[in-house]
């Protein structure tokens, strides 16, 4: 078993078959009349603003100059009669959403990666050259740009993911293995699914409507026509539908469409706080009702958290009102306001329930990076380093440590010999404490230093290195 990303257009219908009726009012169909009612206004009013995305990318190979050399008969062997490299051009198809009348198009990151050439074509066969306007790896959501000269393009409005239901009803519209645009079927089967795919902020909406591999980046619309989400991910044995797909939520959406319009930069709100998931053993302990909440384990004494009065040993249950399951659902809500928003955090402390308030911040770059690359006979030579901040840590997706030097690569020398990589933070030299760059730049430096230990932490856990050189 295992997840696949989905190159998929989605459309999700939520609520009632009535197009103005809200998720609150949903209803099990009690007549005939109502069994026999139909998708396709629906479908109609919203599969045109769903488009192809045709991708082009180079790519290199190596050229035989043997044309046995790959022949069975010879075992595969390779005798030394390799040419010149040479590039190939492989295209791809994946969908998109409009999403507004000016050209912006949502789609998936995993869509357009690498990309050389992008086009969109909308499902009345227009052509349009794409650029990319936002791509953020960390959802797997891509904002691209199209230019419609003036002529009129069909969109979609976003709608609001927090009031969907399970149960409430989909559509997926999408062109699933290149066969052309298809429409499928289904219910919300679950809500703020985590621990699915390799995104920094994985929240997912799940769906039982059948989506397959060409349907990625495509829409989920509810019942009212309006963009919630935009699909992601199958679970699959073989790569085909088995009914469980994966949707992102349409509030990450507008964060990251609003981030493509202002700048083209996403800034994403900073706490100051490393929380980790509440479990079964635990509830007792804390006096919880059951095993929910981010419990906060780590509050960075300049953050924004801990001016709001948060400390260890709290649990984080909502935002803002709206529940949060564990500390991956608390990213993602958190990545969905905008900077300086003030938001209420329910929280449990001390055996009951408590409300705090805090505003969200920008995380800051202090003290500034000082990146730089390590050389020489060290056994950090290849690895490039930076002065450890919010900022730094944000970007590479790290816990709230307040002390060290961070690896930003290590994919050379000495470093990448000793297994070090991306996020690994130096926390002492030679029982030398490090706090920033300079000083592990001295600690390198050492003359007459043939035997090194080297303290890392890598993620929650502490190495202790030994190097003789």
């Amino acid at each position: 078993m295992f997840f696949r990303f989905a190159c998929f257009a989605v459309f999700a219908l939520t609520a009632l078959l009535s197009p103005t009726a809200g998720a609150q009012n949903a209803q099990v169909p009690q007549t005939v009349q109502q069994i026999q009612l139909s998708f396709a206004p629906i479908v109609k009013r919203t599969s045109p603003a769903v488009v192809n995305i045709y991708t082009k990318r180079v790519v290199q190979e190596r050229t035989m100059l043997n044309p046995f050399m790959n022949d069975p008969f010879f075992g595969g062997l390779r005798l030394g009669l390799e040419g010149p490299l040479r590039d190939r051009v492989e295209s791809s198809l994946g969908s998109g959403v409009i999403v507004d009348p000016t050209g912006q198009v949502a789609t998936n990151t995993h869509v357009i990666k690498g990309a050389s050439e992008i086009t969109v074509v909308t499902s009345d066969g227009r052509e349009f050259p794409a650029t990319v306007a936002l791509n953020d790896e960390k959802t797997d959501l891509a904002m691209l740009r199209i230019d419609p000269k003036g002529a009129k393009l069909p969109w979609l409005e976003i709608g609001d993911s927090d009031e969907l239901q399970v149960g409430d009803l989909v559509l997926a519209i999408g062109n699933p293995f290149g066969v052309g645009q298809t429409v499928t079927s289904g219910i919300v089967s679950a809500l703020a699914r985590t621990g699915m795919g390799k995104t920094a902020y994985g929240y997912f909406i799940q769906t039982d409507a059948a989506i397959n591999p060409g349907n990625s980046g495509g829409a989920l619309v509810d019942m009212r026509g309006r963009l919630i989400g935009i699909n992601s991910m199958i679970f699959s044995r073989d790569g085909g539908s088995l009914g469980i797909g994966f949707a992102i939520p349409a509030s990450m959406v507008k964060a990251v469409m609003f981030a493509a319009s202002h700048g083209g930069k996403i800034v994403r709100a900073w706490t100051g706080i490393q929380a980790q998931p509440v479990t079964p053993d635990m509830i007792d302990h804390l006096g919880l009702p059951g095993a929910q909440g981010a419990l906060v384990n780590r509050v960075n004494g300049n953050g924004p958290a801990a001016r709001a009065g948060i400390r260890a040993g709290d649990v984080i249950l909502a935002i803002d009102g709206r529940n949060i399951q564990d500390p991956e659902a608390l990213r993602f809500r958190l990545a969905t306001l905008p900077i300086g928003t003030p938001v209420k955090l329910g929280i449990w402390r001390d055996g009951k329930p408590d409300t705090v308030t805090m505003t969200t911040e920008a995380p800051p770059e202090k003290p500034a990076a000082d990146r730089s690359k390590l050389t020489g006979r060290n056994p950090l030579a290849g690895a490039t380093i930076a002065n450890l901040s919010p900022a730094i840590l944000e970007e590479l997706g790290g816990a709230a440590q307040e002390t060290g030097v961070i690896i930003l690569e290590a994919d050379s020398g000495n470093a990448a010999r000793l297994g070090l990589t991306r996020g690994d933070i130096i926390l002492s030299v030679n029982g030398d404490t490090i706090g920033n760059v300079q000083e592990v730049k001295d600690a390198m430096q050492a003359r007459n230093t043939q035997r090194w230990a080297i303290q890392v932490l890598r993620g929650d856990r502490v190495m202790n290195l030994m190097i003789t050189l």
